[in-house]
């Protein structure tokens, strides 16, 4: 199998300081933890040496035994408090640096721009929230403290064996090279293979996500074996990467074991030898032999924590991509909040792409008086969707301005205009909860009576009665469960409640059988009555009280006037309404 080709951590010491950044929140606890690390190491330490210290003191008297034995028992009792300790603190550090991690996250997520999402799948985003985070956490829970007690170990543990024998240090030391150069050939593998592992992870998330949430489609059009077929490939490329991460982290463990007792062996012989020509004890012999024993031990562990360590830079990394991203543009400096909007809008000479070399809007300029409707009409792509973008501030125009009550609306604060807009779209979006809850998520802080006067006045009340718990009814994600008219009518009963100025319907009423769509084009006469409304409609029957009809094409108006005053030129909107009815209709 041909070997994937990734780019390793690009930036370690960027992303490590980033960690840190974190971490030192809680600078006085990392601090008493330390010193437990500290203390855990030095009593560690301090046991083998006791061991043959006693040893070699076997035959002084009873209390002197006493007192030996009760100080070595000390010693790894406070050892083992001690550890104790600096791990549960660690835990505590830990769980809160990454619970504020993950917030801040989520939070950016919701300060990005909307053109981020719609060039990345959701299920790699929920990843980096789900796995990539808990990849972090896993690693400061263990392998974070393992890393300053496995150095600090080393360290003192070569110089109490320097001190006990220079000459069987040197021994012990000739494994330091073998080691390095068997970790050196490993990690250039493992740190590949594990950021291929997050990288796949991410991408089958995302897909699962796409085809679950297209599972209506998928069944519709029989793709079910090019659906699986396509998990199959991305499920086979996260196999092989964290096969291969697991198969080169797996040789550290076997290198180190025979590392360590080859040292072992090395050092029995030699020690026994020097012990037979009288140049040490059996008790020195004893404690040097536990020291080198234990002496692979902390590079065992870092080597090990590595592995661990290189996944979890790999998922910290991926997340500060995401946390590094811009966030939606700042609002002006002397943008400010806006109270109320009496709804007179002008597009002025607007133009507008969505890459620097494509212009999707051209021109265009079109007035809307204060509780006027204007509709947008057009093929697909001519442009209508984004005059709602450019409106709501989605995106700002390249060129020209939009003018709401007299003001450029980049004058105006995003919230604050965003909260005087509302949206009934095609696509109906409910969230997991009660209907109660999803009609109030226009207004959070609604009675229970204005939320069902709300849905009274969308015609939505009847059915929301004759359901099994009325008001109380959960609904599962995306309001699965009742029909698209029923959501579209929620979707209008929370417009109603929301209150807004400004109300944009996009298809609305598409896809709905005849008898919902009466019931949804009243609900839409109430809600729009004393509001500026933008619509856009494919189904030219649902526009022809608009005051004001505003034909696209290619980005540009070709045609703009009401209903008749647009047939009556017999141009482009007469030919779209005389292509969805059998016979033209008469200009009268």
């Amino acid at each position: 199998m041909a070997k994937l080709q990734t780019p390793r951590v690009k930036n370690w010491t960027g992303t490590l300081k980033k960690i840190w950044q974190y971490l030192s929140r809680q600078k006085r606890l990392l601090i008493v933890i330390f010193l437990m690390v500290l203390l855990s190491s030095a009593t560690g330490l301090l046991g083998p040496y006791l061991l043959g210290f006693t040893i070699d003191r076997l035959d002084s008297d009873a209390s002197t035994l006493t007192l030996l034995l009760v100080l070595l028992a000390g010693t790894y009792v406070i050892h083992s408090v001690a550890m104790w300790l600096h791990n549960y603190w660690m835990i505590g550090v830990a769980q809160r640096t990454v619970y504020q991690m993950r917030t801040d996250l989520f939070r950016h997520l919701h300060m990005l721009p909307i053109s981020y999402f719609t060039k990345r799948q959701h299920g790699e985003l929920m990843s980096r929230l789900s796995n990539d985070m808990e990849n972090v956490s896993q690693t400061l829970n263990s392998s974070f403290i393992q890393v300053f007690s496995s150095i600090l170990t080393f360290i003192g543990m070569l110089g109490l064996m320097l001190w006990i024998s220079p000459l069987l240090t040197a021994i012990t030391l000739t494994i330091i090279p073998l080691l390095y150069f068997g970790m050196k050939w490993i990690t250039a593998r493992t740190g590949r293979y594990f950021k291929q592992q997050q990288r796949h992870l991410g991408e089958l998330n995302g897909y699962v996500e796409e085809t679950l949430s297209g599972q209506r489609i998928v069944k519709t059009f029989s793709q079910e074996p090019k659906v699986q077929l396509a998990f199959k490939e991305r499920n086979e490329q996260l196999k092989h990467a964290a096969y291969w991460a697991q198969v080169y982290s797996g040789f550290i463990p076997k290198l180190m074991n025979v590392l360590n007792n080859m040292s072992f062996a090395v050092i029995a012989t030699a020690g026994g030898l020097m012990a037979l020509k009288g140049g040490i004890t059996i008790g020195v012999i004893i404690t040097f032999a536990e020291y080198a024993r234990q002496f692979t031990r902390p590079l065992n562990d870092l080597a090990n924590q590595f592995n661990t360590f290189l996944s979890a830079i790999a998922g910290a990394e991926r997340v500060f991509e995401v946390l590094e991203e811009d966030e939606e543009a700042k609002d002006e400096q002397d943008a400010t909040q806006i109270v109320s909007i009496h709804g007179e809008l002008r597009f002025e000479h607007v133009s507008f792409g969505y890459g620097e070399d494509e212009h999707t809007l051209r021109d265009v300029s079109f007035h809307a008086r204060p509780g006027q409707t204007i509709a947008l009409v057009g093929p697909t792509g001519a442009g209508k969707t984004t005059v709602t973008q450019l409106l709501a501030r989605f995106y700002d125009p390249d060129e020209g301005s939009i003018v709401i009550d007299g003001r450029d609306s980049r004058s105006i604060q995003r919230t604050s205009l965003r909260q005087h807009i509302g949206y009934v779209l095609q696509d109906t979006f409910l969230f997991e909860g009660s209907i109660r809850d999803n009609i109030r998520y226009g207004k959070l802080d609604a009675t229970d009576e204005q939320v069902e006067r709300a849905a009274q006045e969308a015609n939505a009340h009847g059915f929301i009665q004759k359901l099994p718990q009325g008001y109380d009814t959960l609904l599962t994600q995306d309001g699965s469960g009742i029909s698209q008219g029923q959501k579209q009518l929620l979707s209008i009963a929370r417009a109603l409640l929301a209150d807004p100025s400004i109300l944009i319907l996009d298809e609305a009423t598409s896809s709905i059988d005849t008898i919902t769509e009466i019931k949804i084009q009243e609900a839409l006469i109430r809600l729009m009555k004393g509001r500026t409304s933008i619509v856009i409609a494919h189904r030219l029957n649902t526009i022809r009280r608009a005051d004001q009809i505003v034909v696209l094409q290619d980005g540009a108006i070709v045609e703009q006037g009401s209903h008749q005053e647009l047939l009556a030129i017999e141009g482009a909107y007469a030919d779209m309404v005389a292509s969805q009815f059998t016979e033209k209709p008469q200009h009268a």
